[in-house]
C-alpha cells in the first residue's frame, strides 16, 4: 500500500473549541443539511419550549415563519435563567447556546423531570448552524436580550427593559454556507406541531407563514390529548370502537396508550419517548404488543368466544385494524437502533405490560359489545392469516416445481449484484415489447403488466398471493411481503414504476405504490422505488435533432426557444408509442433519463393519503379531489 507522506506530529492533531465542531460537522448533529436537517434546527427550539410544558409551566407557543425564512419561537414558559454560571463565568443563558451539553436537561437535579431533548445540545447547535441569532429572555421582572452570529457571541445578554411576565423568544436566519436549502416547508412543521400538541395535553402550538399572502396558519390544542391524536389518525375510516380506549399510569413513569379499532386491515402503531417518535420502536411498544395479545386471549377464553382446544390468537391476529399511540416518560432514555430512535430501557416492558394487563383488562369486562366485536374481527383475521398462508406455501411450492422460480413475463438481467440491477415494472405488453428491446440486458429487467391490478387497500393477504397481476412482482422482487419481507433479499436495488402519463398511468402508479406501502414498506424507507418520467412531447422540426419535453413549461421554453414556425408537436397518450430506442434515450438511459425517488418524509400523512385516496369511505376522498383538483396538469379525458 502506497504511504500517504506528510507530517504527522501535534500540529496535525486539531482542537475545535466552542462550536465549531458542529460547524465542521453538522451531519452529525442533525442528521444531515438538506431540508431535513433545515427543519430540525426549528424542531430543536421548539422541543425547548414543550420541555418548559411537559414541566408544567408552559401552555402556549408561538412559531412563525417570516419573510425571508426567518424563524420565531415564542413560548410562555418561565424563560432561560439569566444569572451568572458559576462554571463558565458568563450568563446561564449565554452558556445554554454558546456550550454543546448545557442546559437543564442533565442528571437527577436537572431542570427537568422528563425531557424532549435527546443530547442537550438543541440551542447550541442551531446557534452554531445560523448566520444569526436572537434571544429574548421575559423573567424576574426584566426583559433581556442577547445575539449571536454563526455561534460567536455578538451582544452579550444585557437587560433592555422591564416585564412581569415569563417566557424565551428565539428568532434567527439558518446559514445558507452550511444548508443547501432555506426555505422552509410549511406542511412538514405544521404536521410536526400538530402531533406535538397530541401529545401534550392542552398545550397549544399555533403556526403560522407570513412570507405570501394569504397567509397559513394552524392552531393545535387538544384537552382530548392521545384520544384525539388516534380519532385525529382515524377520521376518514370507519371505526369498531367510536370512542377510543385510554389508559393512563401517572408517576415517575409516567404511561399514556390511547386504541382504536377500525374496519381496514392494517396496523398502525405510533409510540413516542418524552415525546420522541420512537420509530424503530423498543421495549415500550414490546410491552404493549405482549399484554395485547395475552390479555385479548385471556378473556376470549374466559367468556367462551375461543374454545380451549382452539388456537390462540396471534399478536398480529388481534393487531389488525388497531390504531394506538403509546407515549412514555423516562427519566434517563436510552436509545438504541440506527437512528437512535429505538427505546433500550428494559424496565419499561414491564411497566407498560403491567399498565396495559389491568386497564385493558377492565375496559373489556366493562364493554363486552366492543370487546367482542373486536375479538370477531381478530377470529376473522386469524383465518385470513392462516388461508394466506396456504396461499403462500401453494406458491413456493408451484415455484419450486417449475425450471424457473421467476415470473415468465419477467425478462432478467444478467447482473447478479442485486444493487446494481434495476427492474422497470412496465405498463401493458406493448410498452413492455419496446422496454424489452431498448434495454440495457446486463443490469435491467422488465416485467410487463396488464390490466387494472388489485386495490390492496380493501384485500386481505390470501388475495395478494392469489392475484395474477401482483404475484409476479412478488416474485420477482424476490423478498416476500407482509411481516416475511426481508430488504436484503431483494433482487433488485431500483424498482422502477414505468407507466403512461395518462388517468389509467397514475391508477397503476397509485395502486402499486399503494401495495408497496401496505406490504413492502422497508422497500421505500430504504429508497429502492423510483418512478420514471417519460417525455410528454416530442418536438419535430427539419434539420433540427428531435427534443423531448416532459413538462409544458419546458415545451414552452423550447418552442421559445427553436422559432414555432413549421414544428411538429407529438403529445405522447402512452409509452406503446415510442419505438426501443426512443424509450432507451428518453426513459431508460441512466445518462439522460429522469427519475424520481419515491420517501416516505411521513408516514402518518402518507398512510392518511393512501387511505383517503384507496379506501372505502368516498366522501373523505371526494374532499381530496376537490380540494386539489386545481393543482392536476396533463389531465387526458
Amino acid at each position: 500500500m502506497d504511504k500517504f507522506v506528510h507530517e504527522y506530529n501535534a500540529n496535525q492533531i486539531q482542537v475545535l473549541e466552542g462550536l465549531e465542531a458542529v460547524r465542521k460537522r453538522p451531519g452529525m448533529y442533525i442528521g444531515s443539511v438538506s431540508a431535513r436537517g433545515l427543519h430540525h434546527l426549528v424542531y430543536e427550539i421548539v422541543d425547548n419550549s414543550v420541555d418548559e410544558a411537559l414541566a408544567g409551566y408552559c401552555t402556549n407557543i408561538e412559531v412563525t415563519i417570516e419573510p425571508g425564512n426567518i424563524i420565531c419561537v415564542e413560548d410562555n414558559g418561565r424563560g432561560i435563567p439569566v444569572d451568572k454560571h458559576p462554571k463558565t463565568g458568563i450568563s446561564a443563558a449565554e452558556t445554554v447556546y454558546t456550550v454543546l451539553h448545557a442546559g437543564g436537561k442533565f442528571g437527577g437535579d436537572s431542570g427537568y423531570k422528563v425531557s424532549g431533548g435527546l443530547h442537550g445540545v438543541g440551542a447550541s447547535v442551531v446557534n452554531a448552524l445560523s448566520e444569526w441569532t436572537e434571544v429574548t429572555i421575559q423573567r424576574d421582572g426584566g426583559i433581556f436580550q442577547m445575539k449571536f452570529a454563526r455561534g460567536k457571541t455578538v451582544e452579550s445578554l444585557k437587560r433592555i427593559g422591564d416585564s412581569d411576565k415569563t417566557g424565551t423568544k428565539v428568532r434567527f436566519l439558518a446559514d445558507d454556507t452550511i444548508f443547501e436549502t432555506r426555505e422552509y416547508q410549511y406542511e412538514v412543521l405544521e404536521n410536526r406541531f400538530r402531533e406535538m400538541a397530541f401529545l401534550t395535553k392542552g398545550l397549544r402550538i399555533h403556526i403560522q407563514d407570513l412570507r405570501e399572502e394569504p397567509k397559513k396558519e394552524g392552531d393545535f390544542h387538544f384537552e382530548g390529548g392521545l384520544n384525539s391524536f388516534v380519532e385525529y389518525l382515524n377520521r376518514n375510516k370507519e371505526k369498531i370502537n367510536p370512542k377510543p380506549i385510554y389508559i393512563e399510569k401517572k408517576g415517575d413513569f409516567p404511561v399514556e396508550i390511547a386504541i382504536q379499532y377500525t374496519t381496514s386491515y392494517n396496523e398502525n402503531i405510533l409510540s413516542f419517548v418524552n415525546n420522541i417518535n420512537t420509530v424503530e420502536g423498543g421495549t415500550h411498544l414490546e410491552g404493549f404488543k405482549r399484554s395485547l395479545t395475552k390479555v385479548f386471549n385471556d378473556y376470549a377464553k374466559s367468556h367462551n368466544i375461543l374454545k380451549e382446544k382452539d388456537n390462540n390468537l396471534q399478536g398480529e391476529d388481534i393487531r389488525e385494524g388497531i390504531t394506538a399511540v403509546i407515549s412514555v416518560k423516562v427519566k434517563e432514555p436510552q436509545f438504541e437502533g440506527q437512528t437512535k430512535t429505538k427505546l433500550g430501557n428494559s424496565e419499561v416492558t414491564g411497566i407498560v405490560q403491567s399498565t396495559m394487563n389491568e386497564h385493558l383488562a377492565t375496559y373489556l369486562e366493562e364493554n363486552p359489545t366492543v370487546a367482542k366485536a373486536i375479538l370477531e374481527k381478530c377470529i376473522s383475521a386469524s383465518r385470513a392469516r392462516e388461508a394466506a398462508r396456504k396461499a403462500r406455501e401453494l406458491v413456493r411450492r408451484k415455484n419450486s416445481l417449475e425450471t424457473s422460480t421467476l415470473p415468465g413475463k419477467l425478462a432478467d438481467c444478467s447482473e447478479k449484484d442485486a444493487s446494481k440491477c434495476e427492474v422497470y415494472i412496465v405498463e401493458g405488453d406493448s410498452a413492455g415489447g419496446s422496454a424489452k428491446q431498448g434495454r440495457d440486458r446486463k443490469f435491467q429487467a422488465i416485467l410487463p403488466l396488464w390490466g387494472k391490478m388489485l386495490n390492496v387497500e380493501k384485500s386481505r393477504p390470501e388475495k395478494i398471493y392469489n392475484n395474477d397481476k401482483l404475484n409476479p412482482v412478488i416474485v420477482a422482487i424476490g423478498a416476500g411481503i407482509g411481516n416475511d419481507f426481508d430488504i436484503t433479499k431483494i433482487r433488485y436495488g431500483k424498482v422502477i414504476i414505468m407507466a403512461d402519463a395518462d388517468v389509467d398511468g397514475a391508477h397503476i402508479r397509485t395502486l402499486l405504490l399503494t401495495f408497496f406501502f401496505r406490504y413492502m414498506r422497508p422497500l421505500i424507507e430504504n429508497g429502492n422505488v423510483y418512478l420514471a418520467q417519460p417525455p410528454l412531447y416530442k418536438l419535430s422540426k427539419r434539420g433540427m435533432k428531435d427534443i423531448y419535453c416532459y413538462t409544458d413549461e419546458e415545451m414552452t421554453a423550447k418552442l421559445n426557444e427553436i422559432g414555432r414556425e413549421n414544428v411538429n408537436i407529438q403529445r405522447y397518450k402512452g409509452l406503446g408509442e415510442m419505438n426501443p430506442e426512443q424509450l432507451w434515450d428518453t426513459t431508460m438511459n441512466p445518462e439522460t433519463r429522469i427519475l424520481v425517488q419515491v420517501k416516505l418524509e411521513d408516514a402518518i400523512k402518507a398512510d392518511e393519503i393512501f387511505t383517503i385516496l384507496m379506501g372505502d369511505e368516498i366522501a373523505p376522498r371526494r374532499k381530496f379531489i376537490e380540494e386539489n383538483a386545481k393543482y392536476v396538469k396533463n389531465l387526458d379525458i
